[in-house]
C-alpha cells in the first residue's frame, strides 16, 4: 500500500477502512479530514444532532430506500439487519419519501412492459422469433396453422360469411380452439411468452376511481412489497452486479468513478451485456429446439434492446447535442474547455441536466422547422426524413423489428448531420464575427456573485418562455413560411429546380395561408418525444418516398442539387449572423437608455431586442394592411388597439407579474429554503429570480391543468384562452381567475407567517424552536394539506366503495324522483323496484 491510501484514515476514530467498514467522502472537506466510517458519522450526527459537515456546511446524504440500500450497500451485515432496519425510525422521512420514488418507478415500469407488450401484440413480433417452428393452431381442415396466421385466416372466413353459412359454422369451431390454445389448453406448444396481460387486467381506471389508490387489506400490502423487490432485484441489482463485476474485472474501475455517474454507467453496461449473454441463450435454445425458452428468451431481448434504445435516443443523443453546442460557443462566452470540466466537476448532474435540456430544445425546433418545411416543399422532397404526421410511423415498432446495426447507423448518421448543423450556424459565425466585428463579442453572462442561481433561471426562462411565445404566434409563423415560399420560389427559378422543389401546378393558393391538394396539415409542432424520434431516428429512411409528387427533371440535375445545398448553407450562415448580432445590438442599443453603461445580462438585451424586433415588423404589417382603409378607419383602429394594450398590460401584470412572483416565492419557502439553506443561516431571497422560476412553474401549472380533469380553474384558462388577445375579457379574468388564484397564494405565505410570528412567541418556546418553526412550517403545512387532500379522496372513494357493494348485495328497491328547481324538493313519481 502506497503513501496515498495510508493517509485514508477515519477523521473520527483515526483507523483505515476495511471491506466491513468502508471508508466514505460525504462533504467537501479534503486532506486528512475527507474520510470518515458512516457508523462514526452516524454517532457524530447524533450527538451533534446536525445534518451538516460544520466545517464545509455541506449537508450530508445517504442511501434512499432501505432494501434498495441493503440490496446495493455490497456487505452480507446490511442482509443480516435488514429487519431491525425496518424497524428503525432512523431517516423514517427521507426513506418515505425516497422509497415513493422507487414504487413510482415499479408502477412506470410495470406500464411499459405491458405497453410494450400490445405493442409486440398487435404490431407482430420480428421475423428472428417466429422463423423456427411458430406455435401452432391445432384441430385445422388443412393442417396446424401458425399463430400469427389465425388472424389473417379469420378474417378471409369473415369476408366470405355471407357466401357460405359452413364456413361459419367452421370459423366458430376454429375461433373455440384457438381460444382453448392460447388460454394455456392442452397442447405446450401453444403457450405464449407475450400473454401478460392477465396481471394488468384488474388495473382499470374505472377500479381506481371506485376503489381509490391506496390498498385497504394487508394482502395488498404485502404484494406491493414483494413486486418492489422483486422489481429492484430484476431492474436494478442484477444488471448493476453484472456491469459491477465487469468493470471491476476489465480494469476500468477507476476511470468510472471519475465520471461522476459510475451507478447508472455500471448498471447501463450490464444491461449491455445482458442483451448479450440473451442473445446466445436464445442462438443455443434455436439449436436444441426448445422452443419455449426461445421465445421467453427472445420477448426477454427485445425488451432490454428498447429500453437500451430509449435511453440511447432520449438521453445519449440530446446530451451529446447539448456538449456539442456548448462546445462549439465557448468563444461567444469568452469560455474554455477547463471552466465546463470545473463546473462538471462542482455540479456534475446539474451540468449533465443543463446540456440534455438544451439538446432537447435543440432538437425540438429542428423537428418543427422540418414541419414547416412540409407544408412549403413539394411532397416527396424530404424523402430522407420521416414524416410525424403519417400515420404508419411508430418509433417503438422500428425498435423492436429493425436490427441493432440499423439503429447504430441512423444514431451515427444523426449525430453527423446536428453536429454539421451546430458548426454551420453557431461556430462558423461566431467567427467571423470575431473577425469582423472584433468589440460585439463576447457575451456578457455573469451576474451578481450573490445570486447563483440566476443564470439557470434566465435561460430556462428565454427557453421556455420568450421563444416559444415568439413561435406560437401564428403571424410569426407565417411571417417565417412565407421567407421559406420566397427563398424556395428564388433558388427553384435560378436553378431551374421550381418543378423540383414547388411542383408543376403550384399557385397563389399554396402558399402558407392553405394546404395544397394532397399534402398532409402539418400544423401542429410535435412533443419532444416525437420530435427527437423523427428528427434523430428516421434521419434516413429505406424505401421509397411517401407521398410521392411527380416533376420536371432538368438537365445537370445532380450539379443543380449541390449548388442548391451550397445555396442553402449560405442562406443558413446569414441568417444565423442576423439572429446572432441584431437583436443583441438592438437590445443593447434599449439597455443603454435604462442601465446607462452598466454590464446588462445577453439574455436581457436579446430578449428585449428580439420583441423590440418582433413588434417593429408587426406593427409595419398592420400599418401597411390598414392604409387602403383611409385615415378615418385607422384612427379608429389606433383607439381600439391602444384600449387592447392597456388591458393586455393589466392583465399581464397580473397574470405575469404578481402570479409568478408570489408563486416563486412560495416555491422557495417549501422546497428551496429547507433544503439548502441550514437552520444556523439565514436565507437570502432575490425577487427577481423567484418571478422568473416561477414563470417557468405557473407556465408547468397551467399545462398540467389544461391536460387534467374538469374543474373551475381549467374552464377558467380555456376561457381566456378562446377569447384571445382582440376579444380579452378584463372584468372575467380579473374576477374569474386572477383574484382566486392571488387571494390563495397569498394566504399561503401569509397564514403560515402570521402563525410562525405571532402565536408561536406567545407560547414562550425556546429561540431554537422560534427558528425551527420559521423555517419549516411552510412545508410542514404543505405536507398536512397533501395528507388530507389525499385522505379525503380516500374517504370518497371509500364511501362510493361501501354505496357499491351495499346497492349490489342489499339494496331491494330504487324509486325515481323528479327534480324540482325552485322549491329545492323532490316527489315521487314513476318508479321501478328489483328484487334480490
Amino acid at each position: 500500500m502506497d503513501t496515498a491510501e495510508e493517509a485514508d484514515i477515519c477523521r473520527v476514530c483515526r483507523s483505515e477502512g476495511t471491506q466491513d467498514k468502508p471508508l466514505y467522502h460525504p462533504c467537501v472537506c479534503t486532506g486528512s479530514i475527507k474520510f470518515i466510517h458512516q457508523e462514526c458519522l452516524l454517532q457524530w450526527l447524533k450527538h451533534s444532532r446536525k445534518e451538516y459537515c460544520e466545517l464545509c456546511k455541506h449537508r450530508f446524504a445517504f442511501t434512499p430506500s432501505r432494501i434498495y440500500k441493503c440490496l446495493f450497500t455490497g456487505s452480507v451485515s446490511s442482509l443480516l439487519t435488514l429487519p431491525l432496519d425496518m424497524l428503525s425510525t432512523q431517516n423514517l422521512l427521507a426513506d418515505c419519501l425516497q422509497g415513493c420514488f422507487v414504487v413510482t418507478c415499479t408502477l412506470c415500469a410495470f406500464i411499459s412492459l405491458v405497453w410494450l407488450r400490445e405493442q409486440i401484440v398487435h404490431g407482430g413480433a420480428p421475423q428472428w422469433l417466429e422463423q423456427n417452428q411458430p406455435p401452432l393452431v391445432p384441430n385445422q381442415p388443412n393442417g396446424p396453422v401458425p399463430a400469427n396466421e389465425v388472424r389473417s385466416i379469420y378474417v378471409e372466413e369473415d369476408e366470405d360469411r355471407e357466401d357460405d353459412e359452413e364456413e361459419e359454422e367452421d370459423e366458430e369451431g376454429r375461433e373455440e380452439d384457438a381460444a382453448d390454445a392460447n388460454n394455456g389448453g392442452q397442447e405446450d406448444l401453444n403457450w405464449n411468452a407475450l400473454e401478460w396481460d392477465r396481471a394488468a387486467e384488474e388495473l382499470t381506471w374505472e377500479r381506481v376511481g371506485n376503489q381509490g389508490l391506496i390498498p385497504l387489506s394487508p394482502e395488498h400490502v404485502f404484494w406491493v412489497v414483494s413486486l418492489n423487490t422483486l422489481f429492484i432485484l430484476v431492474f436494478a441489482f442484477c444488471p448493476y452486479h453484472i456491469g459491477h463485476f465487469s468493470v471491476v474485472g476489465m480494469g476500468f474501475e477507476d476511470h468510472v468513478k471519475a465520471s461522476h455517474f459510475d451507478g447508472l454507467i455500471t448498471t447501463i453496461l450490464g444491461y449491455i451485456l445482458l442483451a448479450g449473454a440473451l442473445i446466445v441463450c436464445h442462438a443455443l435454445a434455436s439449436l436444441v429446439k426448445f422452443q419455449r425458452s426461445r421465445r421467453l428468451l427472445g420477448v426477454c431481448y427485445i425488451v432490454v434492446k428498447v429500453s437500451l434504445l430509449v435511453v440511447m435516443e432520449i438521453g445519449l443523443f440530446p446530451l451529446i447535442c447539448g456538449w456539442w453546442l456548448d462546445i462549439c460557443s465557448l468563444e461567444m462566452f469568452d469560455a474554455t474547455l477547463k471552466d465546463r470540466e470545473q463546473s462538471f466537476d462542482s455540479a456534475p448532474g446539474t451540468t449533465m441536466f443543463l446540456h440534455w435540456l438544451v439538446g432537447m430544445v435543440y432538437v425540438f425546433y429542428f423537428a418543427s422547422f422540418i414541419l414547416l418545411l412540409r407544408e412549403v416543399l413539394r411532397p416527396g422532397v424530404l424523402w430522407f426524413l420521416r414524416n410525424l404526421n403519417d400515420p404508419d410511423f411508430n418509433p417503438v415498432q422500428e425498435m423492436i423489428h429493425l436490427p441493432i446495426y440499423r439503429h447504430l447507423r441512423r444514431f451515427i448518421l444523426s449525430v453527423v448531420v446536428f453536429g454539421s448543423i451546430v458548426l454551420l450556424m453557431l461556430w462558423l459565425p461566431i467567427r467571423i464575427i470575431k473577425l469582423l466585428f472584433p468589440t460585439f463579442l463576447p457575451y456578457n453572462v455573469m451576474l451578481y456573485s450573490d445570486a447563483p442561481v440566476s443564470e439557470l433561471s434566465l435561460e430556462l426562462l428565454l427557453l421556455q418562455v420568450v421563444l416559444p411565445a415568439l413561435l406560437e404566434q401564428g403571424h410569426t409563423r407565417q411571417w417565417l413560411k412565407r421567407l421559406v415560399h420566397a427563398w424556395t420560389f428564388t433558388a427553384g427559378y435560378m436553378l431551374d429546380l421550381h418543378s423540383y422543389l414547388l411542383g408543376d401546378h403550384e399557385d397563389d393558393d399554396n402558399l402558407p395561408n392553405n394546404n395544397p391538394p394532397g399534402r398532409h396539415n402539418n400544423n401542429r409542432i410535435p412533443g419532444l418525444g416525437e420530435g427527437l424520434h423523427a428528427a434523430h431516428q428516421a434521419i434516413l429512411q429505406q424505401g421509397g418516398p411517401v407521398g410521392f409528387q411527380s416533376y420536371h427533371r432538368p438537365v445537370n440535375f445532380p450539379l443543380k442539387i449541390i449548388l442548391l445545398v451550397v445555396f442553402m448553407c449560405v442562406t443558413l450562415l446569414l441568417a444565423s449572423l442576423i439572429c446572432l448580432t441584431l437583436p443583441v445590438c438592438a437590445g443593447r442599443w434599449l439597455m443603454s437608455f435604462w442601465m446607462g453603461s452598466a454590464m446588462v445580462h445577453e439574455l436581457y438585451t436579446a430578449a428585449s431586442g428580439l420583441y423590440v424586433c418582433w413588434l417593429s415588423i408587426r406593427a409595419a404589417t398592420v400599418m401597411l394592411s390598414w392604409m387602403p382603409q383611409g385615415r378615418s378607419i385607422i384612427m379608429l383602429k389606433v383607439q381600439e388597439w391602444t384600449l387592447m394594450i392597456l388591458k393586455t398590460l393589466v392583465v399581464a401584470v397580473m397574470l405575469a407579474g404578481v402570479i409568478p412572483l408570489l408563486l416563486g416565492l412560495l416555491f422557495e419557502l417549501v422546497i428551496v429554503a429547507p433544503l439548502r439553506v441550514p437552520l444556523d443561516q439565514t436565507p437570502l431571497f432575490y425577487p427577481w429570480q423567484d418571478w422568473a422560476l416561477g414563470v417557468l412553474h405557473a407556465k408547468i401549472i397551467a399545462a398540467i391543468t389544461l391536460m387534467g380533469p374538469q374543474w373551475w380553474l381549467k374552464t377558467v384558462i380555456e376561457q381566456v384562452y378562446a377569447n384571445g388577445i382582440r376579444n380579452i375579457d378584463l372584468h372575467f379574468i380579473v374576477r374569474g381567475l386572477a383574484s382566486p388564484v392571488i387571494c390563495v397564494l397569498l394566504l399561503s405565505l401569509c397564514v403560515p407567517y402570521t402563525i410562525s410570528k405571532g402565536i408561536t412567541p406567545l407560547l414562550g418556546v425556546q429561540p431554537e424552536m422560534q427558528t425551527l418553526v420559521e423555517r419549516r412550517i411552510y412545508p410542514f403545512l404543505l405536507m398536512v394539506v397533501m395528507l388530507l387532500a389525499i385522505l379525503t379522496f380516500q374517504i370518497r372513494q371509500f364511501k362510493r366503495l361501501y354505496e357499491h357493494i351495499k346497492n349490489d348485495k342489499y339494496l331491494v328497491g330504487q324509486r325515481l324522483v323528479n327534480y324540482e328547481r325552485k322549491s329545492g324538493r323532490s316527489t315521487s313519481s314513476s318508479s321501478y323496484s328489483s328484487s334480490s
